[in-house]
């Protein structure tokens, strides 16, 4: 079977939410065969090509329009590096591929570090960015900061993506419950983003795909609002991915839309993906990527990079003397974690 026996349908919906002044997330999809992207108003249908596709969600930080800007680079930068080498690229092989991926991202953090440097007015803008490629019968991803991936197989949906925040730390911890990390005041606090800081840790993870798998790619709008169980109900119900989406949104906002709202939809269908009861349960999984020394720097975990602030609405982040309050405050939360486990 070939590539071509995997059908792809997508869509994509983003909203300003009901309380925000600006719209600070962003969406892209991509075919990564034919170099073109798109920003979908209905489901595309289509093959997967040699090359696969690219989804990726971004919800920028920095008030103003700074997180914005932040979001929309980080689409266009990643999009623009793998147009330019992996669309082009002899060897299409998925070590290439999440190579390709990783760098992108490692890129566009780069050049949206420089740019916040060289522009005083968007300083200590970021992004979160949540990036997946489809290649023949796997997914790939690509995670910095909090957006979310999900895969809805046989009516349940799984998280496959983890949260770079502390709330999720605290959870990994012990310290924390999920539905205490859902409802603490702490849970807009983020360890990474696009941006704030020249070097980051871009979590590579990989998931199998089985026939009937739908992905589905959101920011916090949606994920602090819906449930994943609410997402996993909705998308079994309605097999039209546009009014999945529309109602997924509406869902959001009825809850007070404190957010901006994205999310991004993917049925994978056709010949050459397993049955549902045949590939491998889904889950978080890591792509240990080995030694890329010569291809991609070695990237380390920085300091806790950025902090969502819960009032004012607009703004996520404050000025880089802030910040460094603000990371100070969680370095001594998380050494307090730290000693009270010793």
């Amino acid at each position: 079977m070939s590539d071509s026996d995997v059908i792809v349908s997508l869509c994509g919906k983003t909203d300003l939410g009901r309380t925000r002044e600006h719209n600070e997330d962003a969406f892209l999809v991509a075919d990564l065969t034919t170099g073109k992207s798109s920003l979908p108003s209905g489901v595309i249908t289509r093959s997967l090509g040699p090359k696969g596709q690219l989804f990726l969600v971004a919800d920028g930080m920095g008030g103003a329009a700074a997180g914005e800007l932040a979001s929309a680079m980080a689409a266009d930068l990643i999009f623009g590096h793998l147009a330019g080498t992996w669309t082009k690229e002899e060897d299409a092989s998925p070590e290439r591929f999440i190579l390709r991926l990783r760098e992108a991202v490692d890129l566009a953090n780069l050049q949206i570090h420089s740019y916040a440097r060289e522009h005083p007015e968007v300083r200590g803008m970021g992004t979160t960015a949540t990036v997946a490629g489809v290649l023949s019968r796997s997914l790939y991803l690509a995670q910095v900061g909090d957006s979310r991936g999900y895969i809805i197989r046989k009516g349940t949906a799984t998280q496959i993506t983890k949260d770079q925040s502390l709330t999720q730390r605290l959870v990994d911890a012990g310290e924390l419950t999920e539905e205490e990390a859902a409802a603490s005041s702490r849970r807009n606090i983020i360890l990474q983003a696009l941006g704030p800081d020249p070097r980051i840790r871009v979590e590579m993870t990989f998931q199998s795909l089985s026939r009937g798998d739908v992905l589905v790619l959101c920011s916090d709008g949606l994920s602090s609002q819906v449930k994943r169980e609410e997402i996993a109900e909705l998308v079994s119900r309605q097999p039209d991915l546009e009014a999945v989406a529309s109602e997924l949104v509406a869902l959001a906002n009825g809850r007070g839309g404190p957010d901006n709202i994205t999310v991004v939809l993917v049925r994978f269908e056709g010949e050459g993906l397993p049955a549902p009861d045949q590939g491998e349960e889904p889950g978080y999984q890591v792509y240990h990527t080995g030694d890329t020394s010569g291809d991609v720097p070695t990237i380390t975990s920085p300091a806790p990079a950025a902090v969502r602030a819960e009032e004012p609405p607009p703004a996520r982040t404050g000025s880089p003397a802030g910040m460094a309050l603000l990371v100070f405050g969680v370095l001594i939360v998380l050494l307090a974690i730290f000693l009270a486990l010793e």
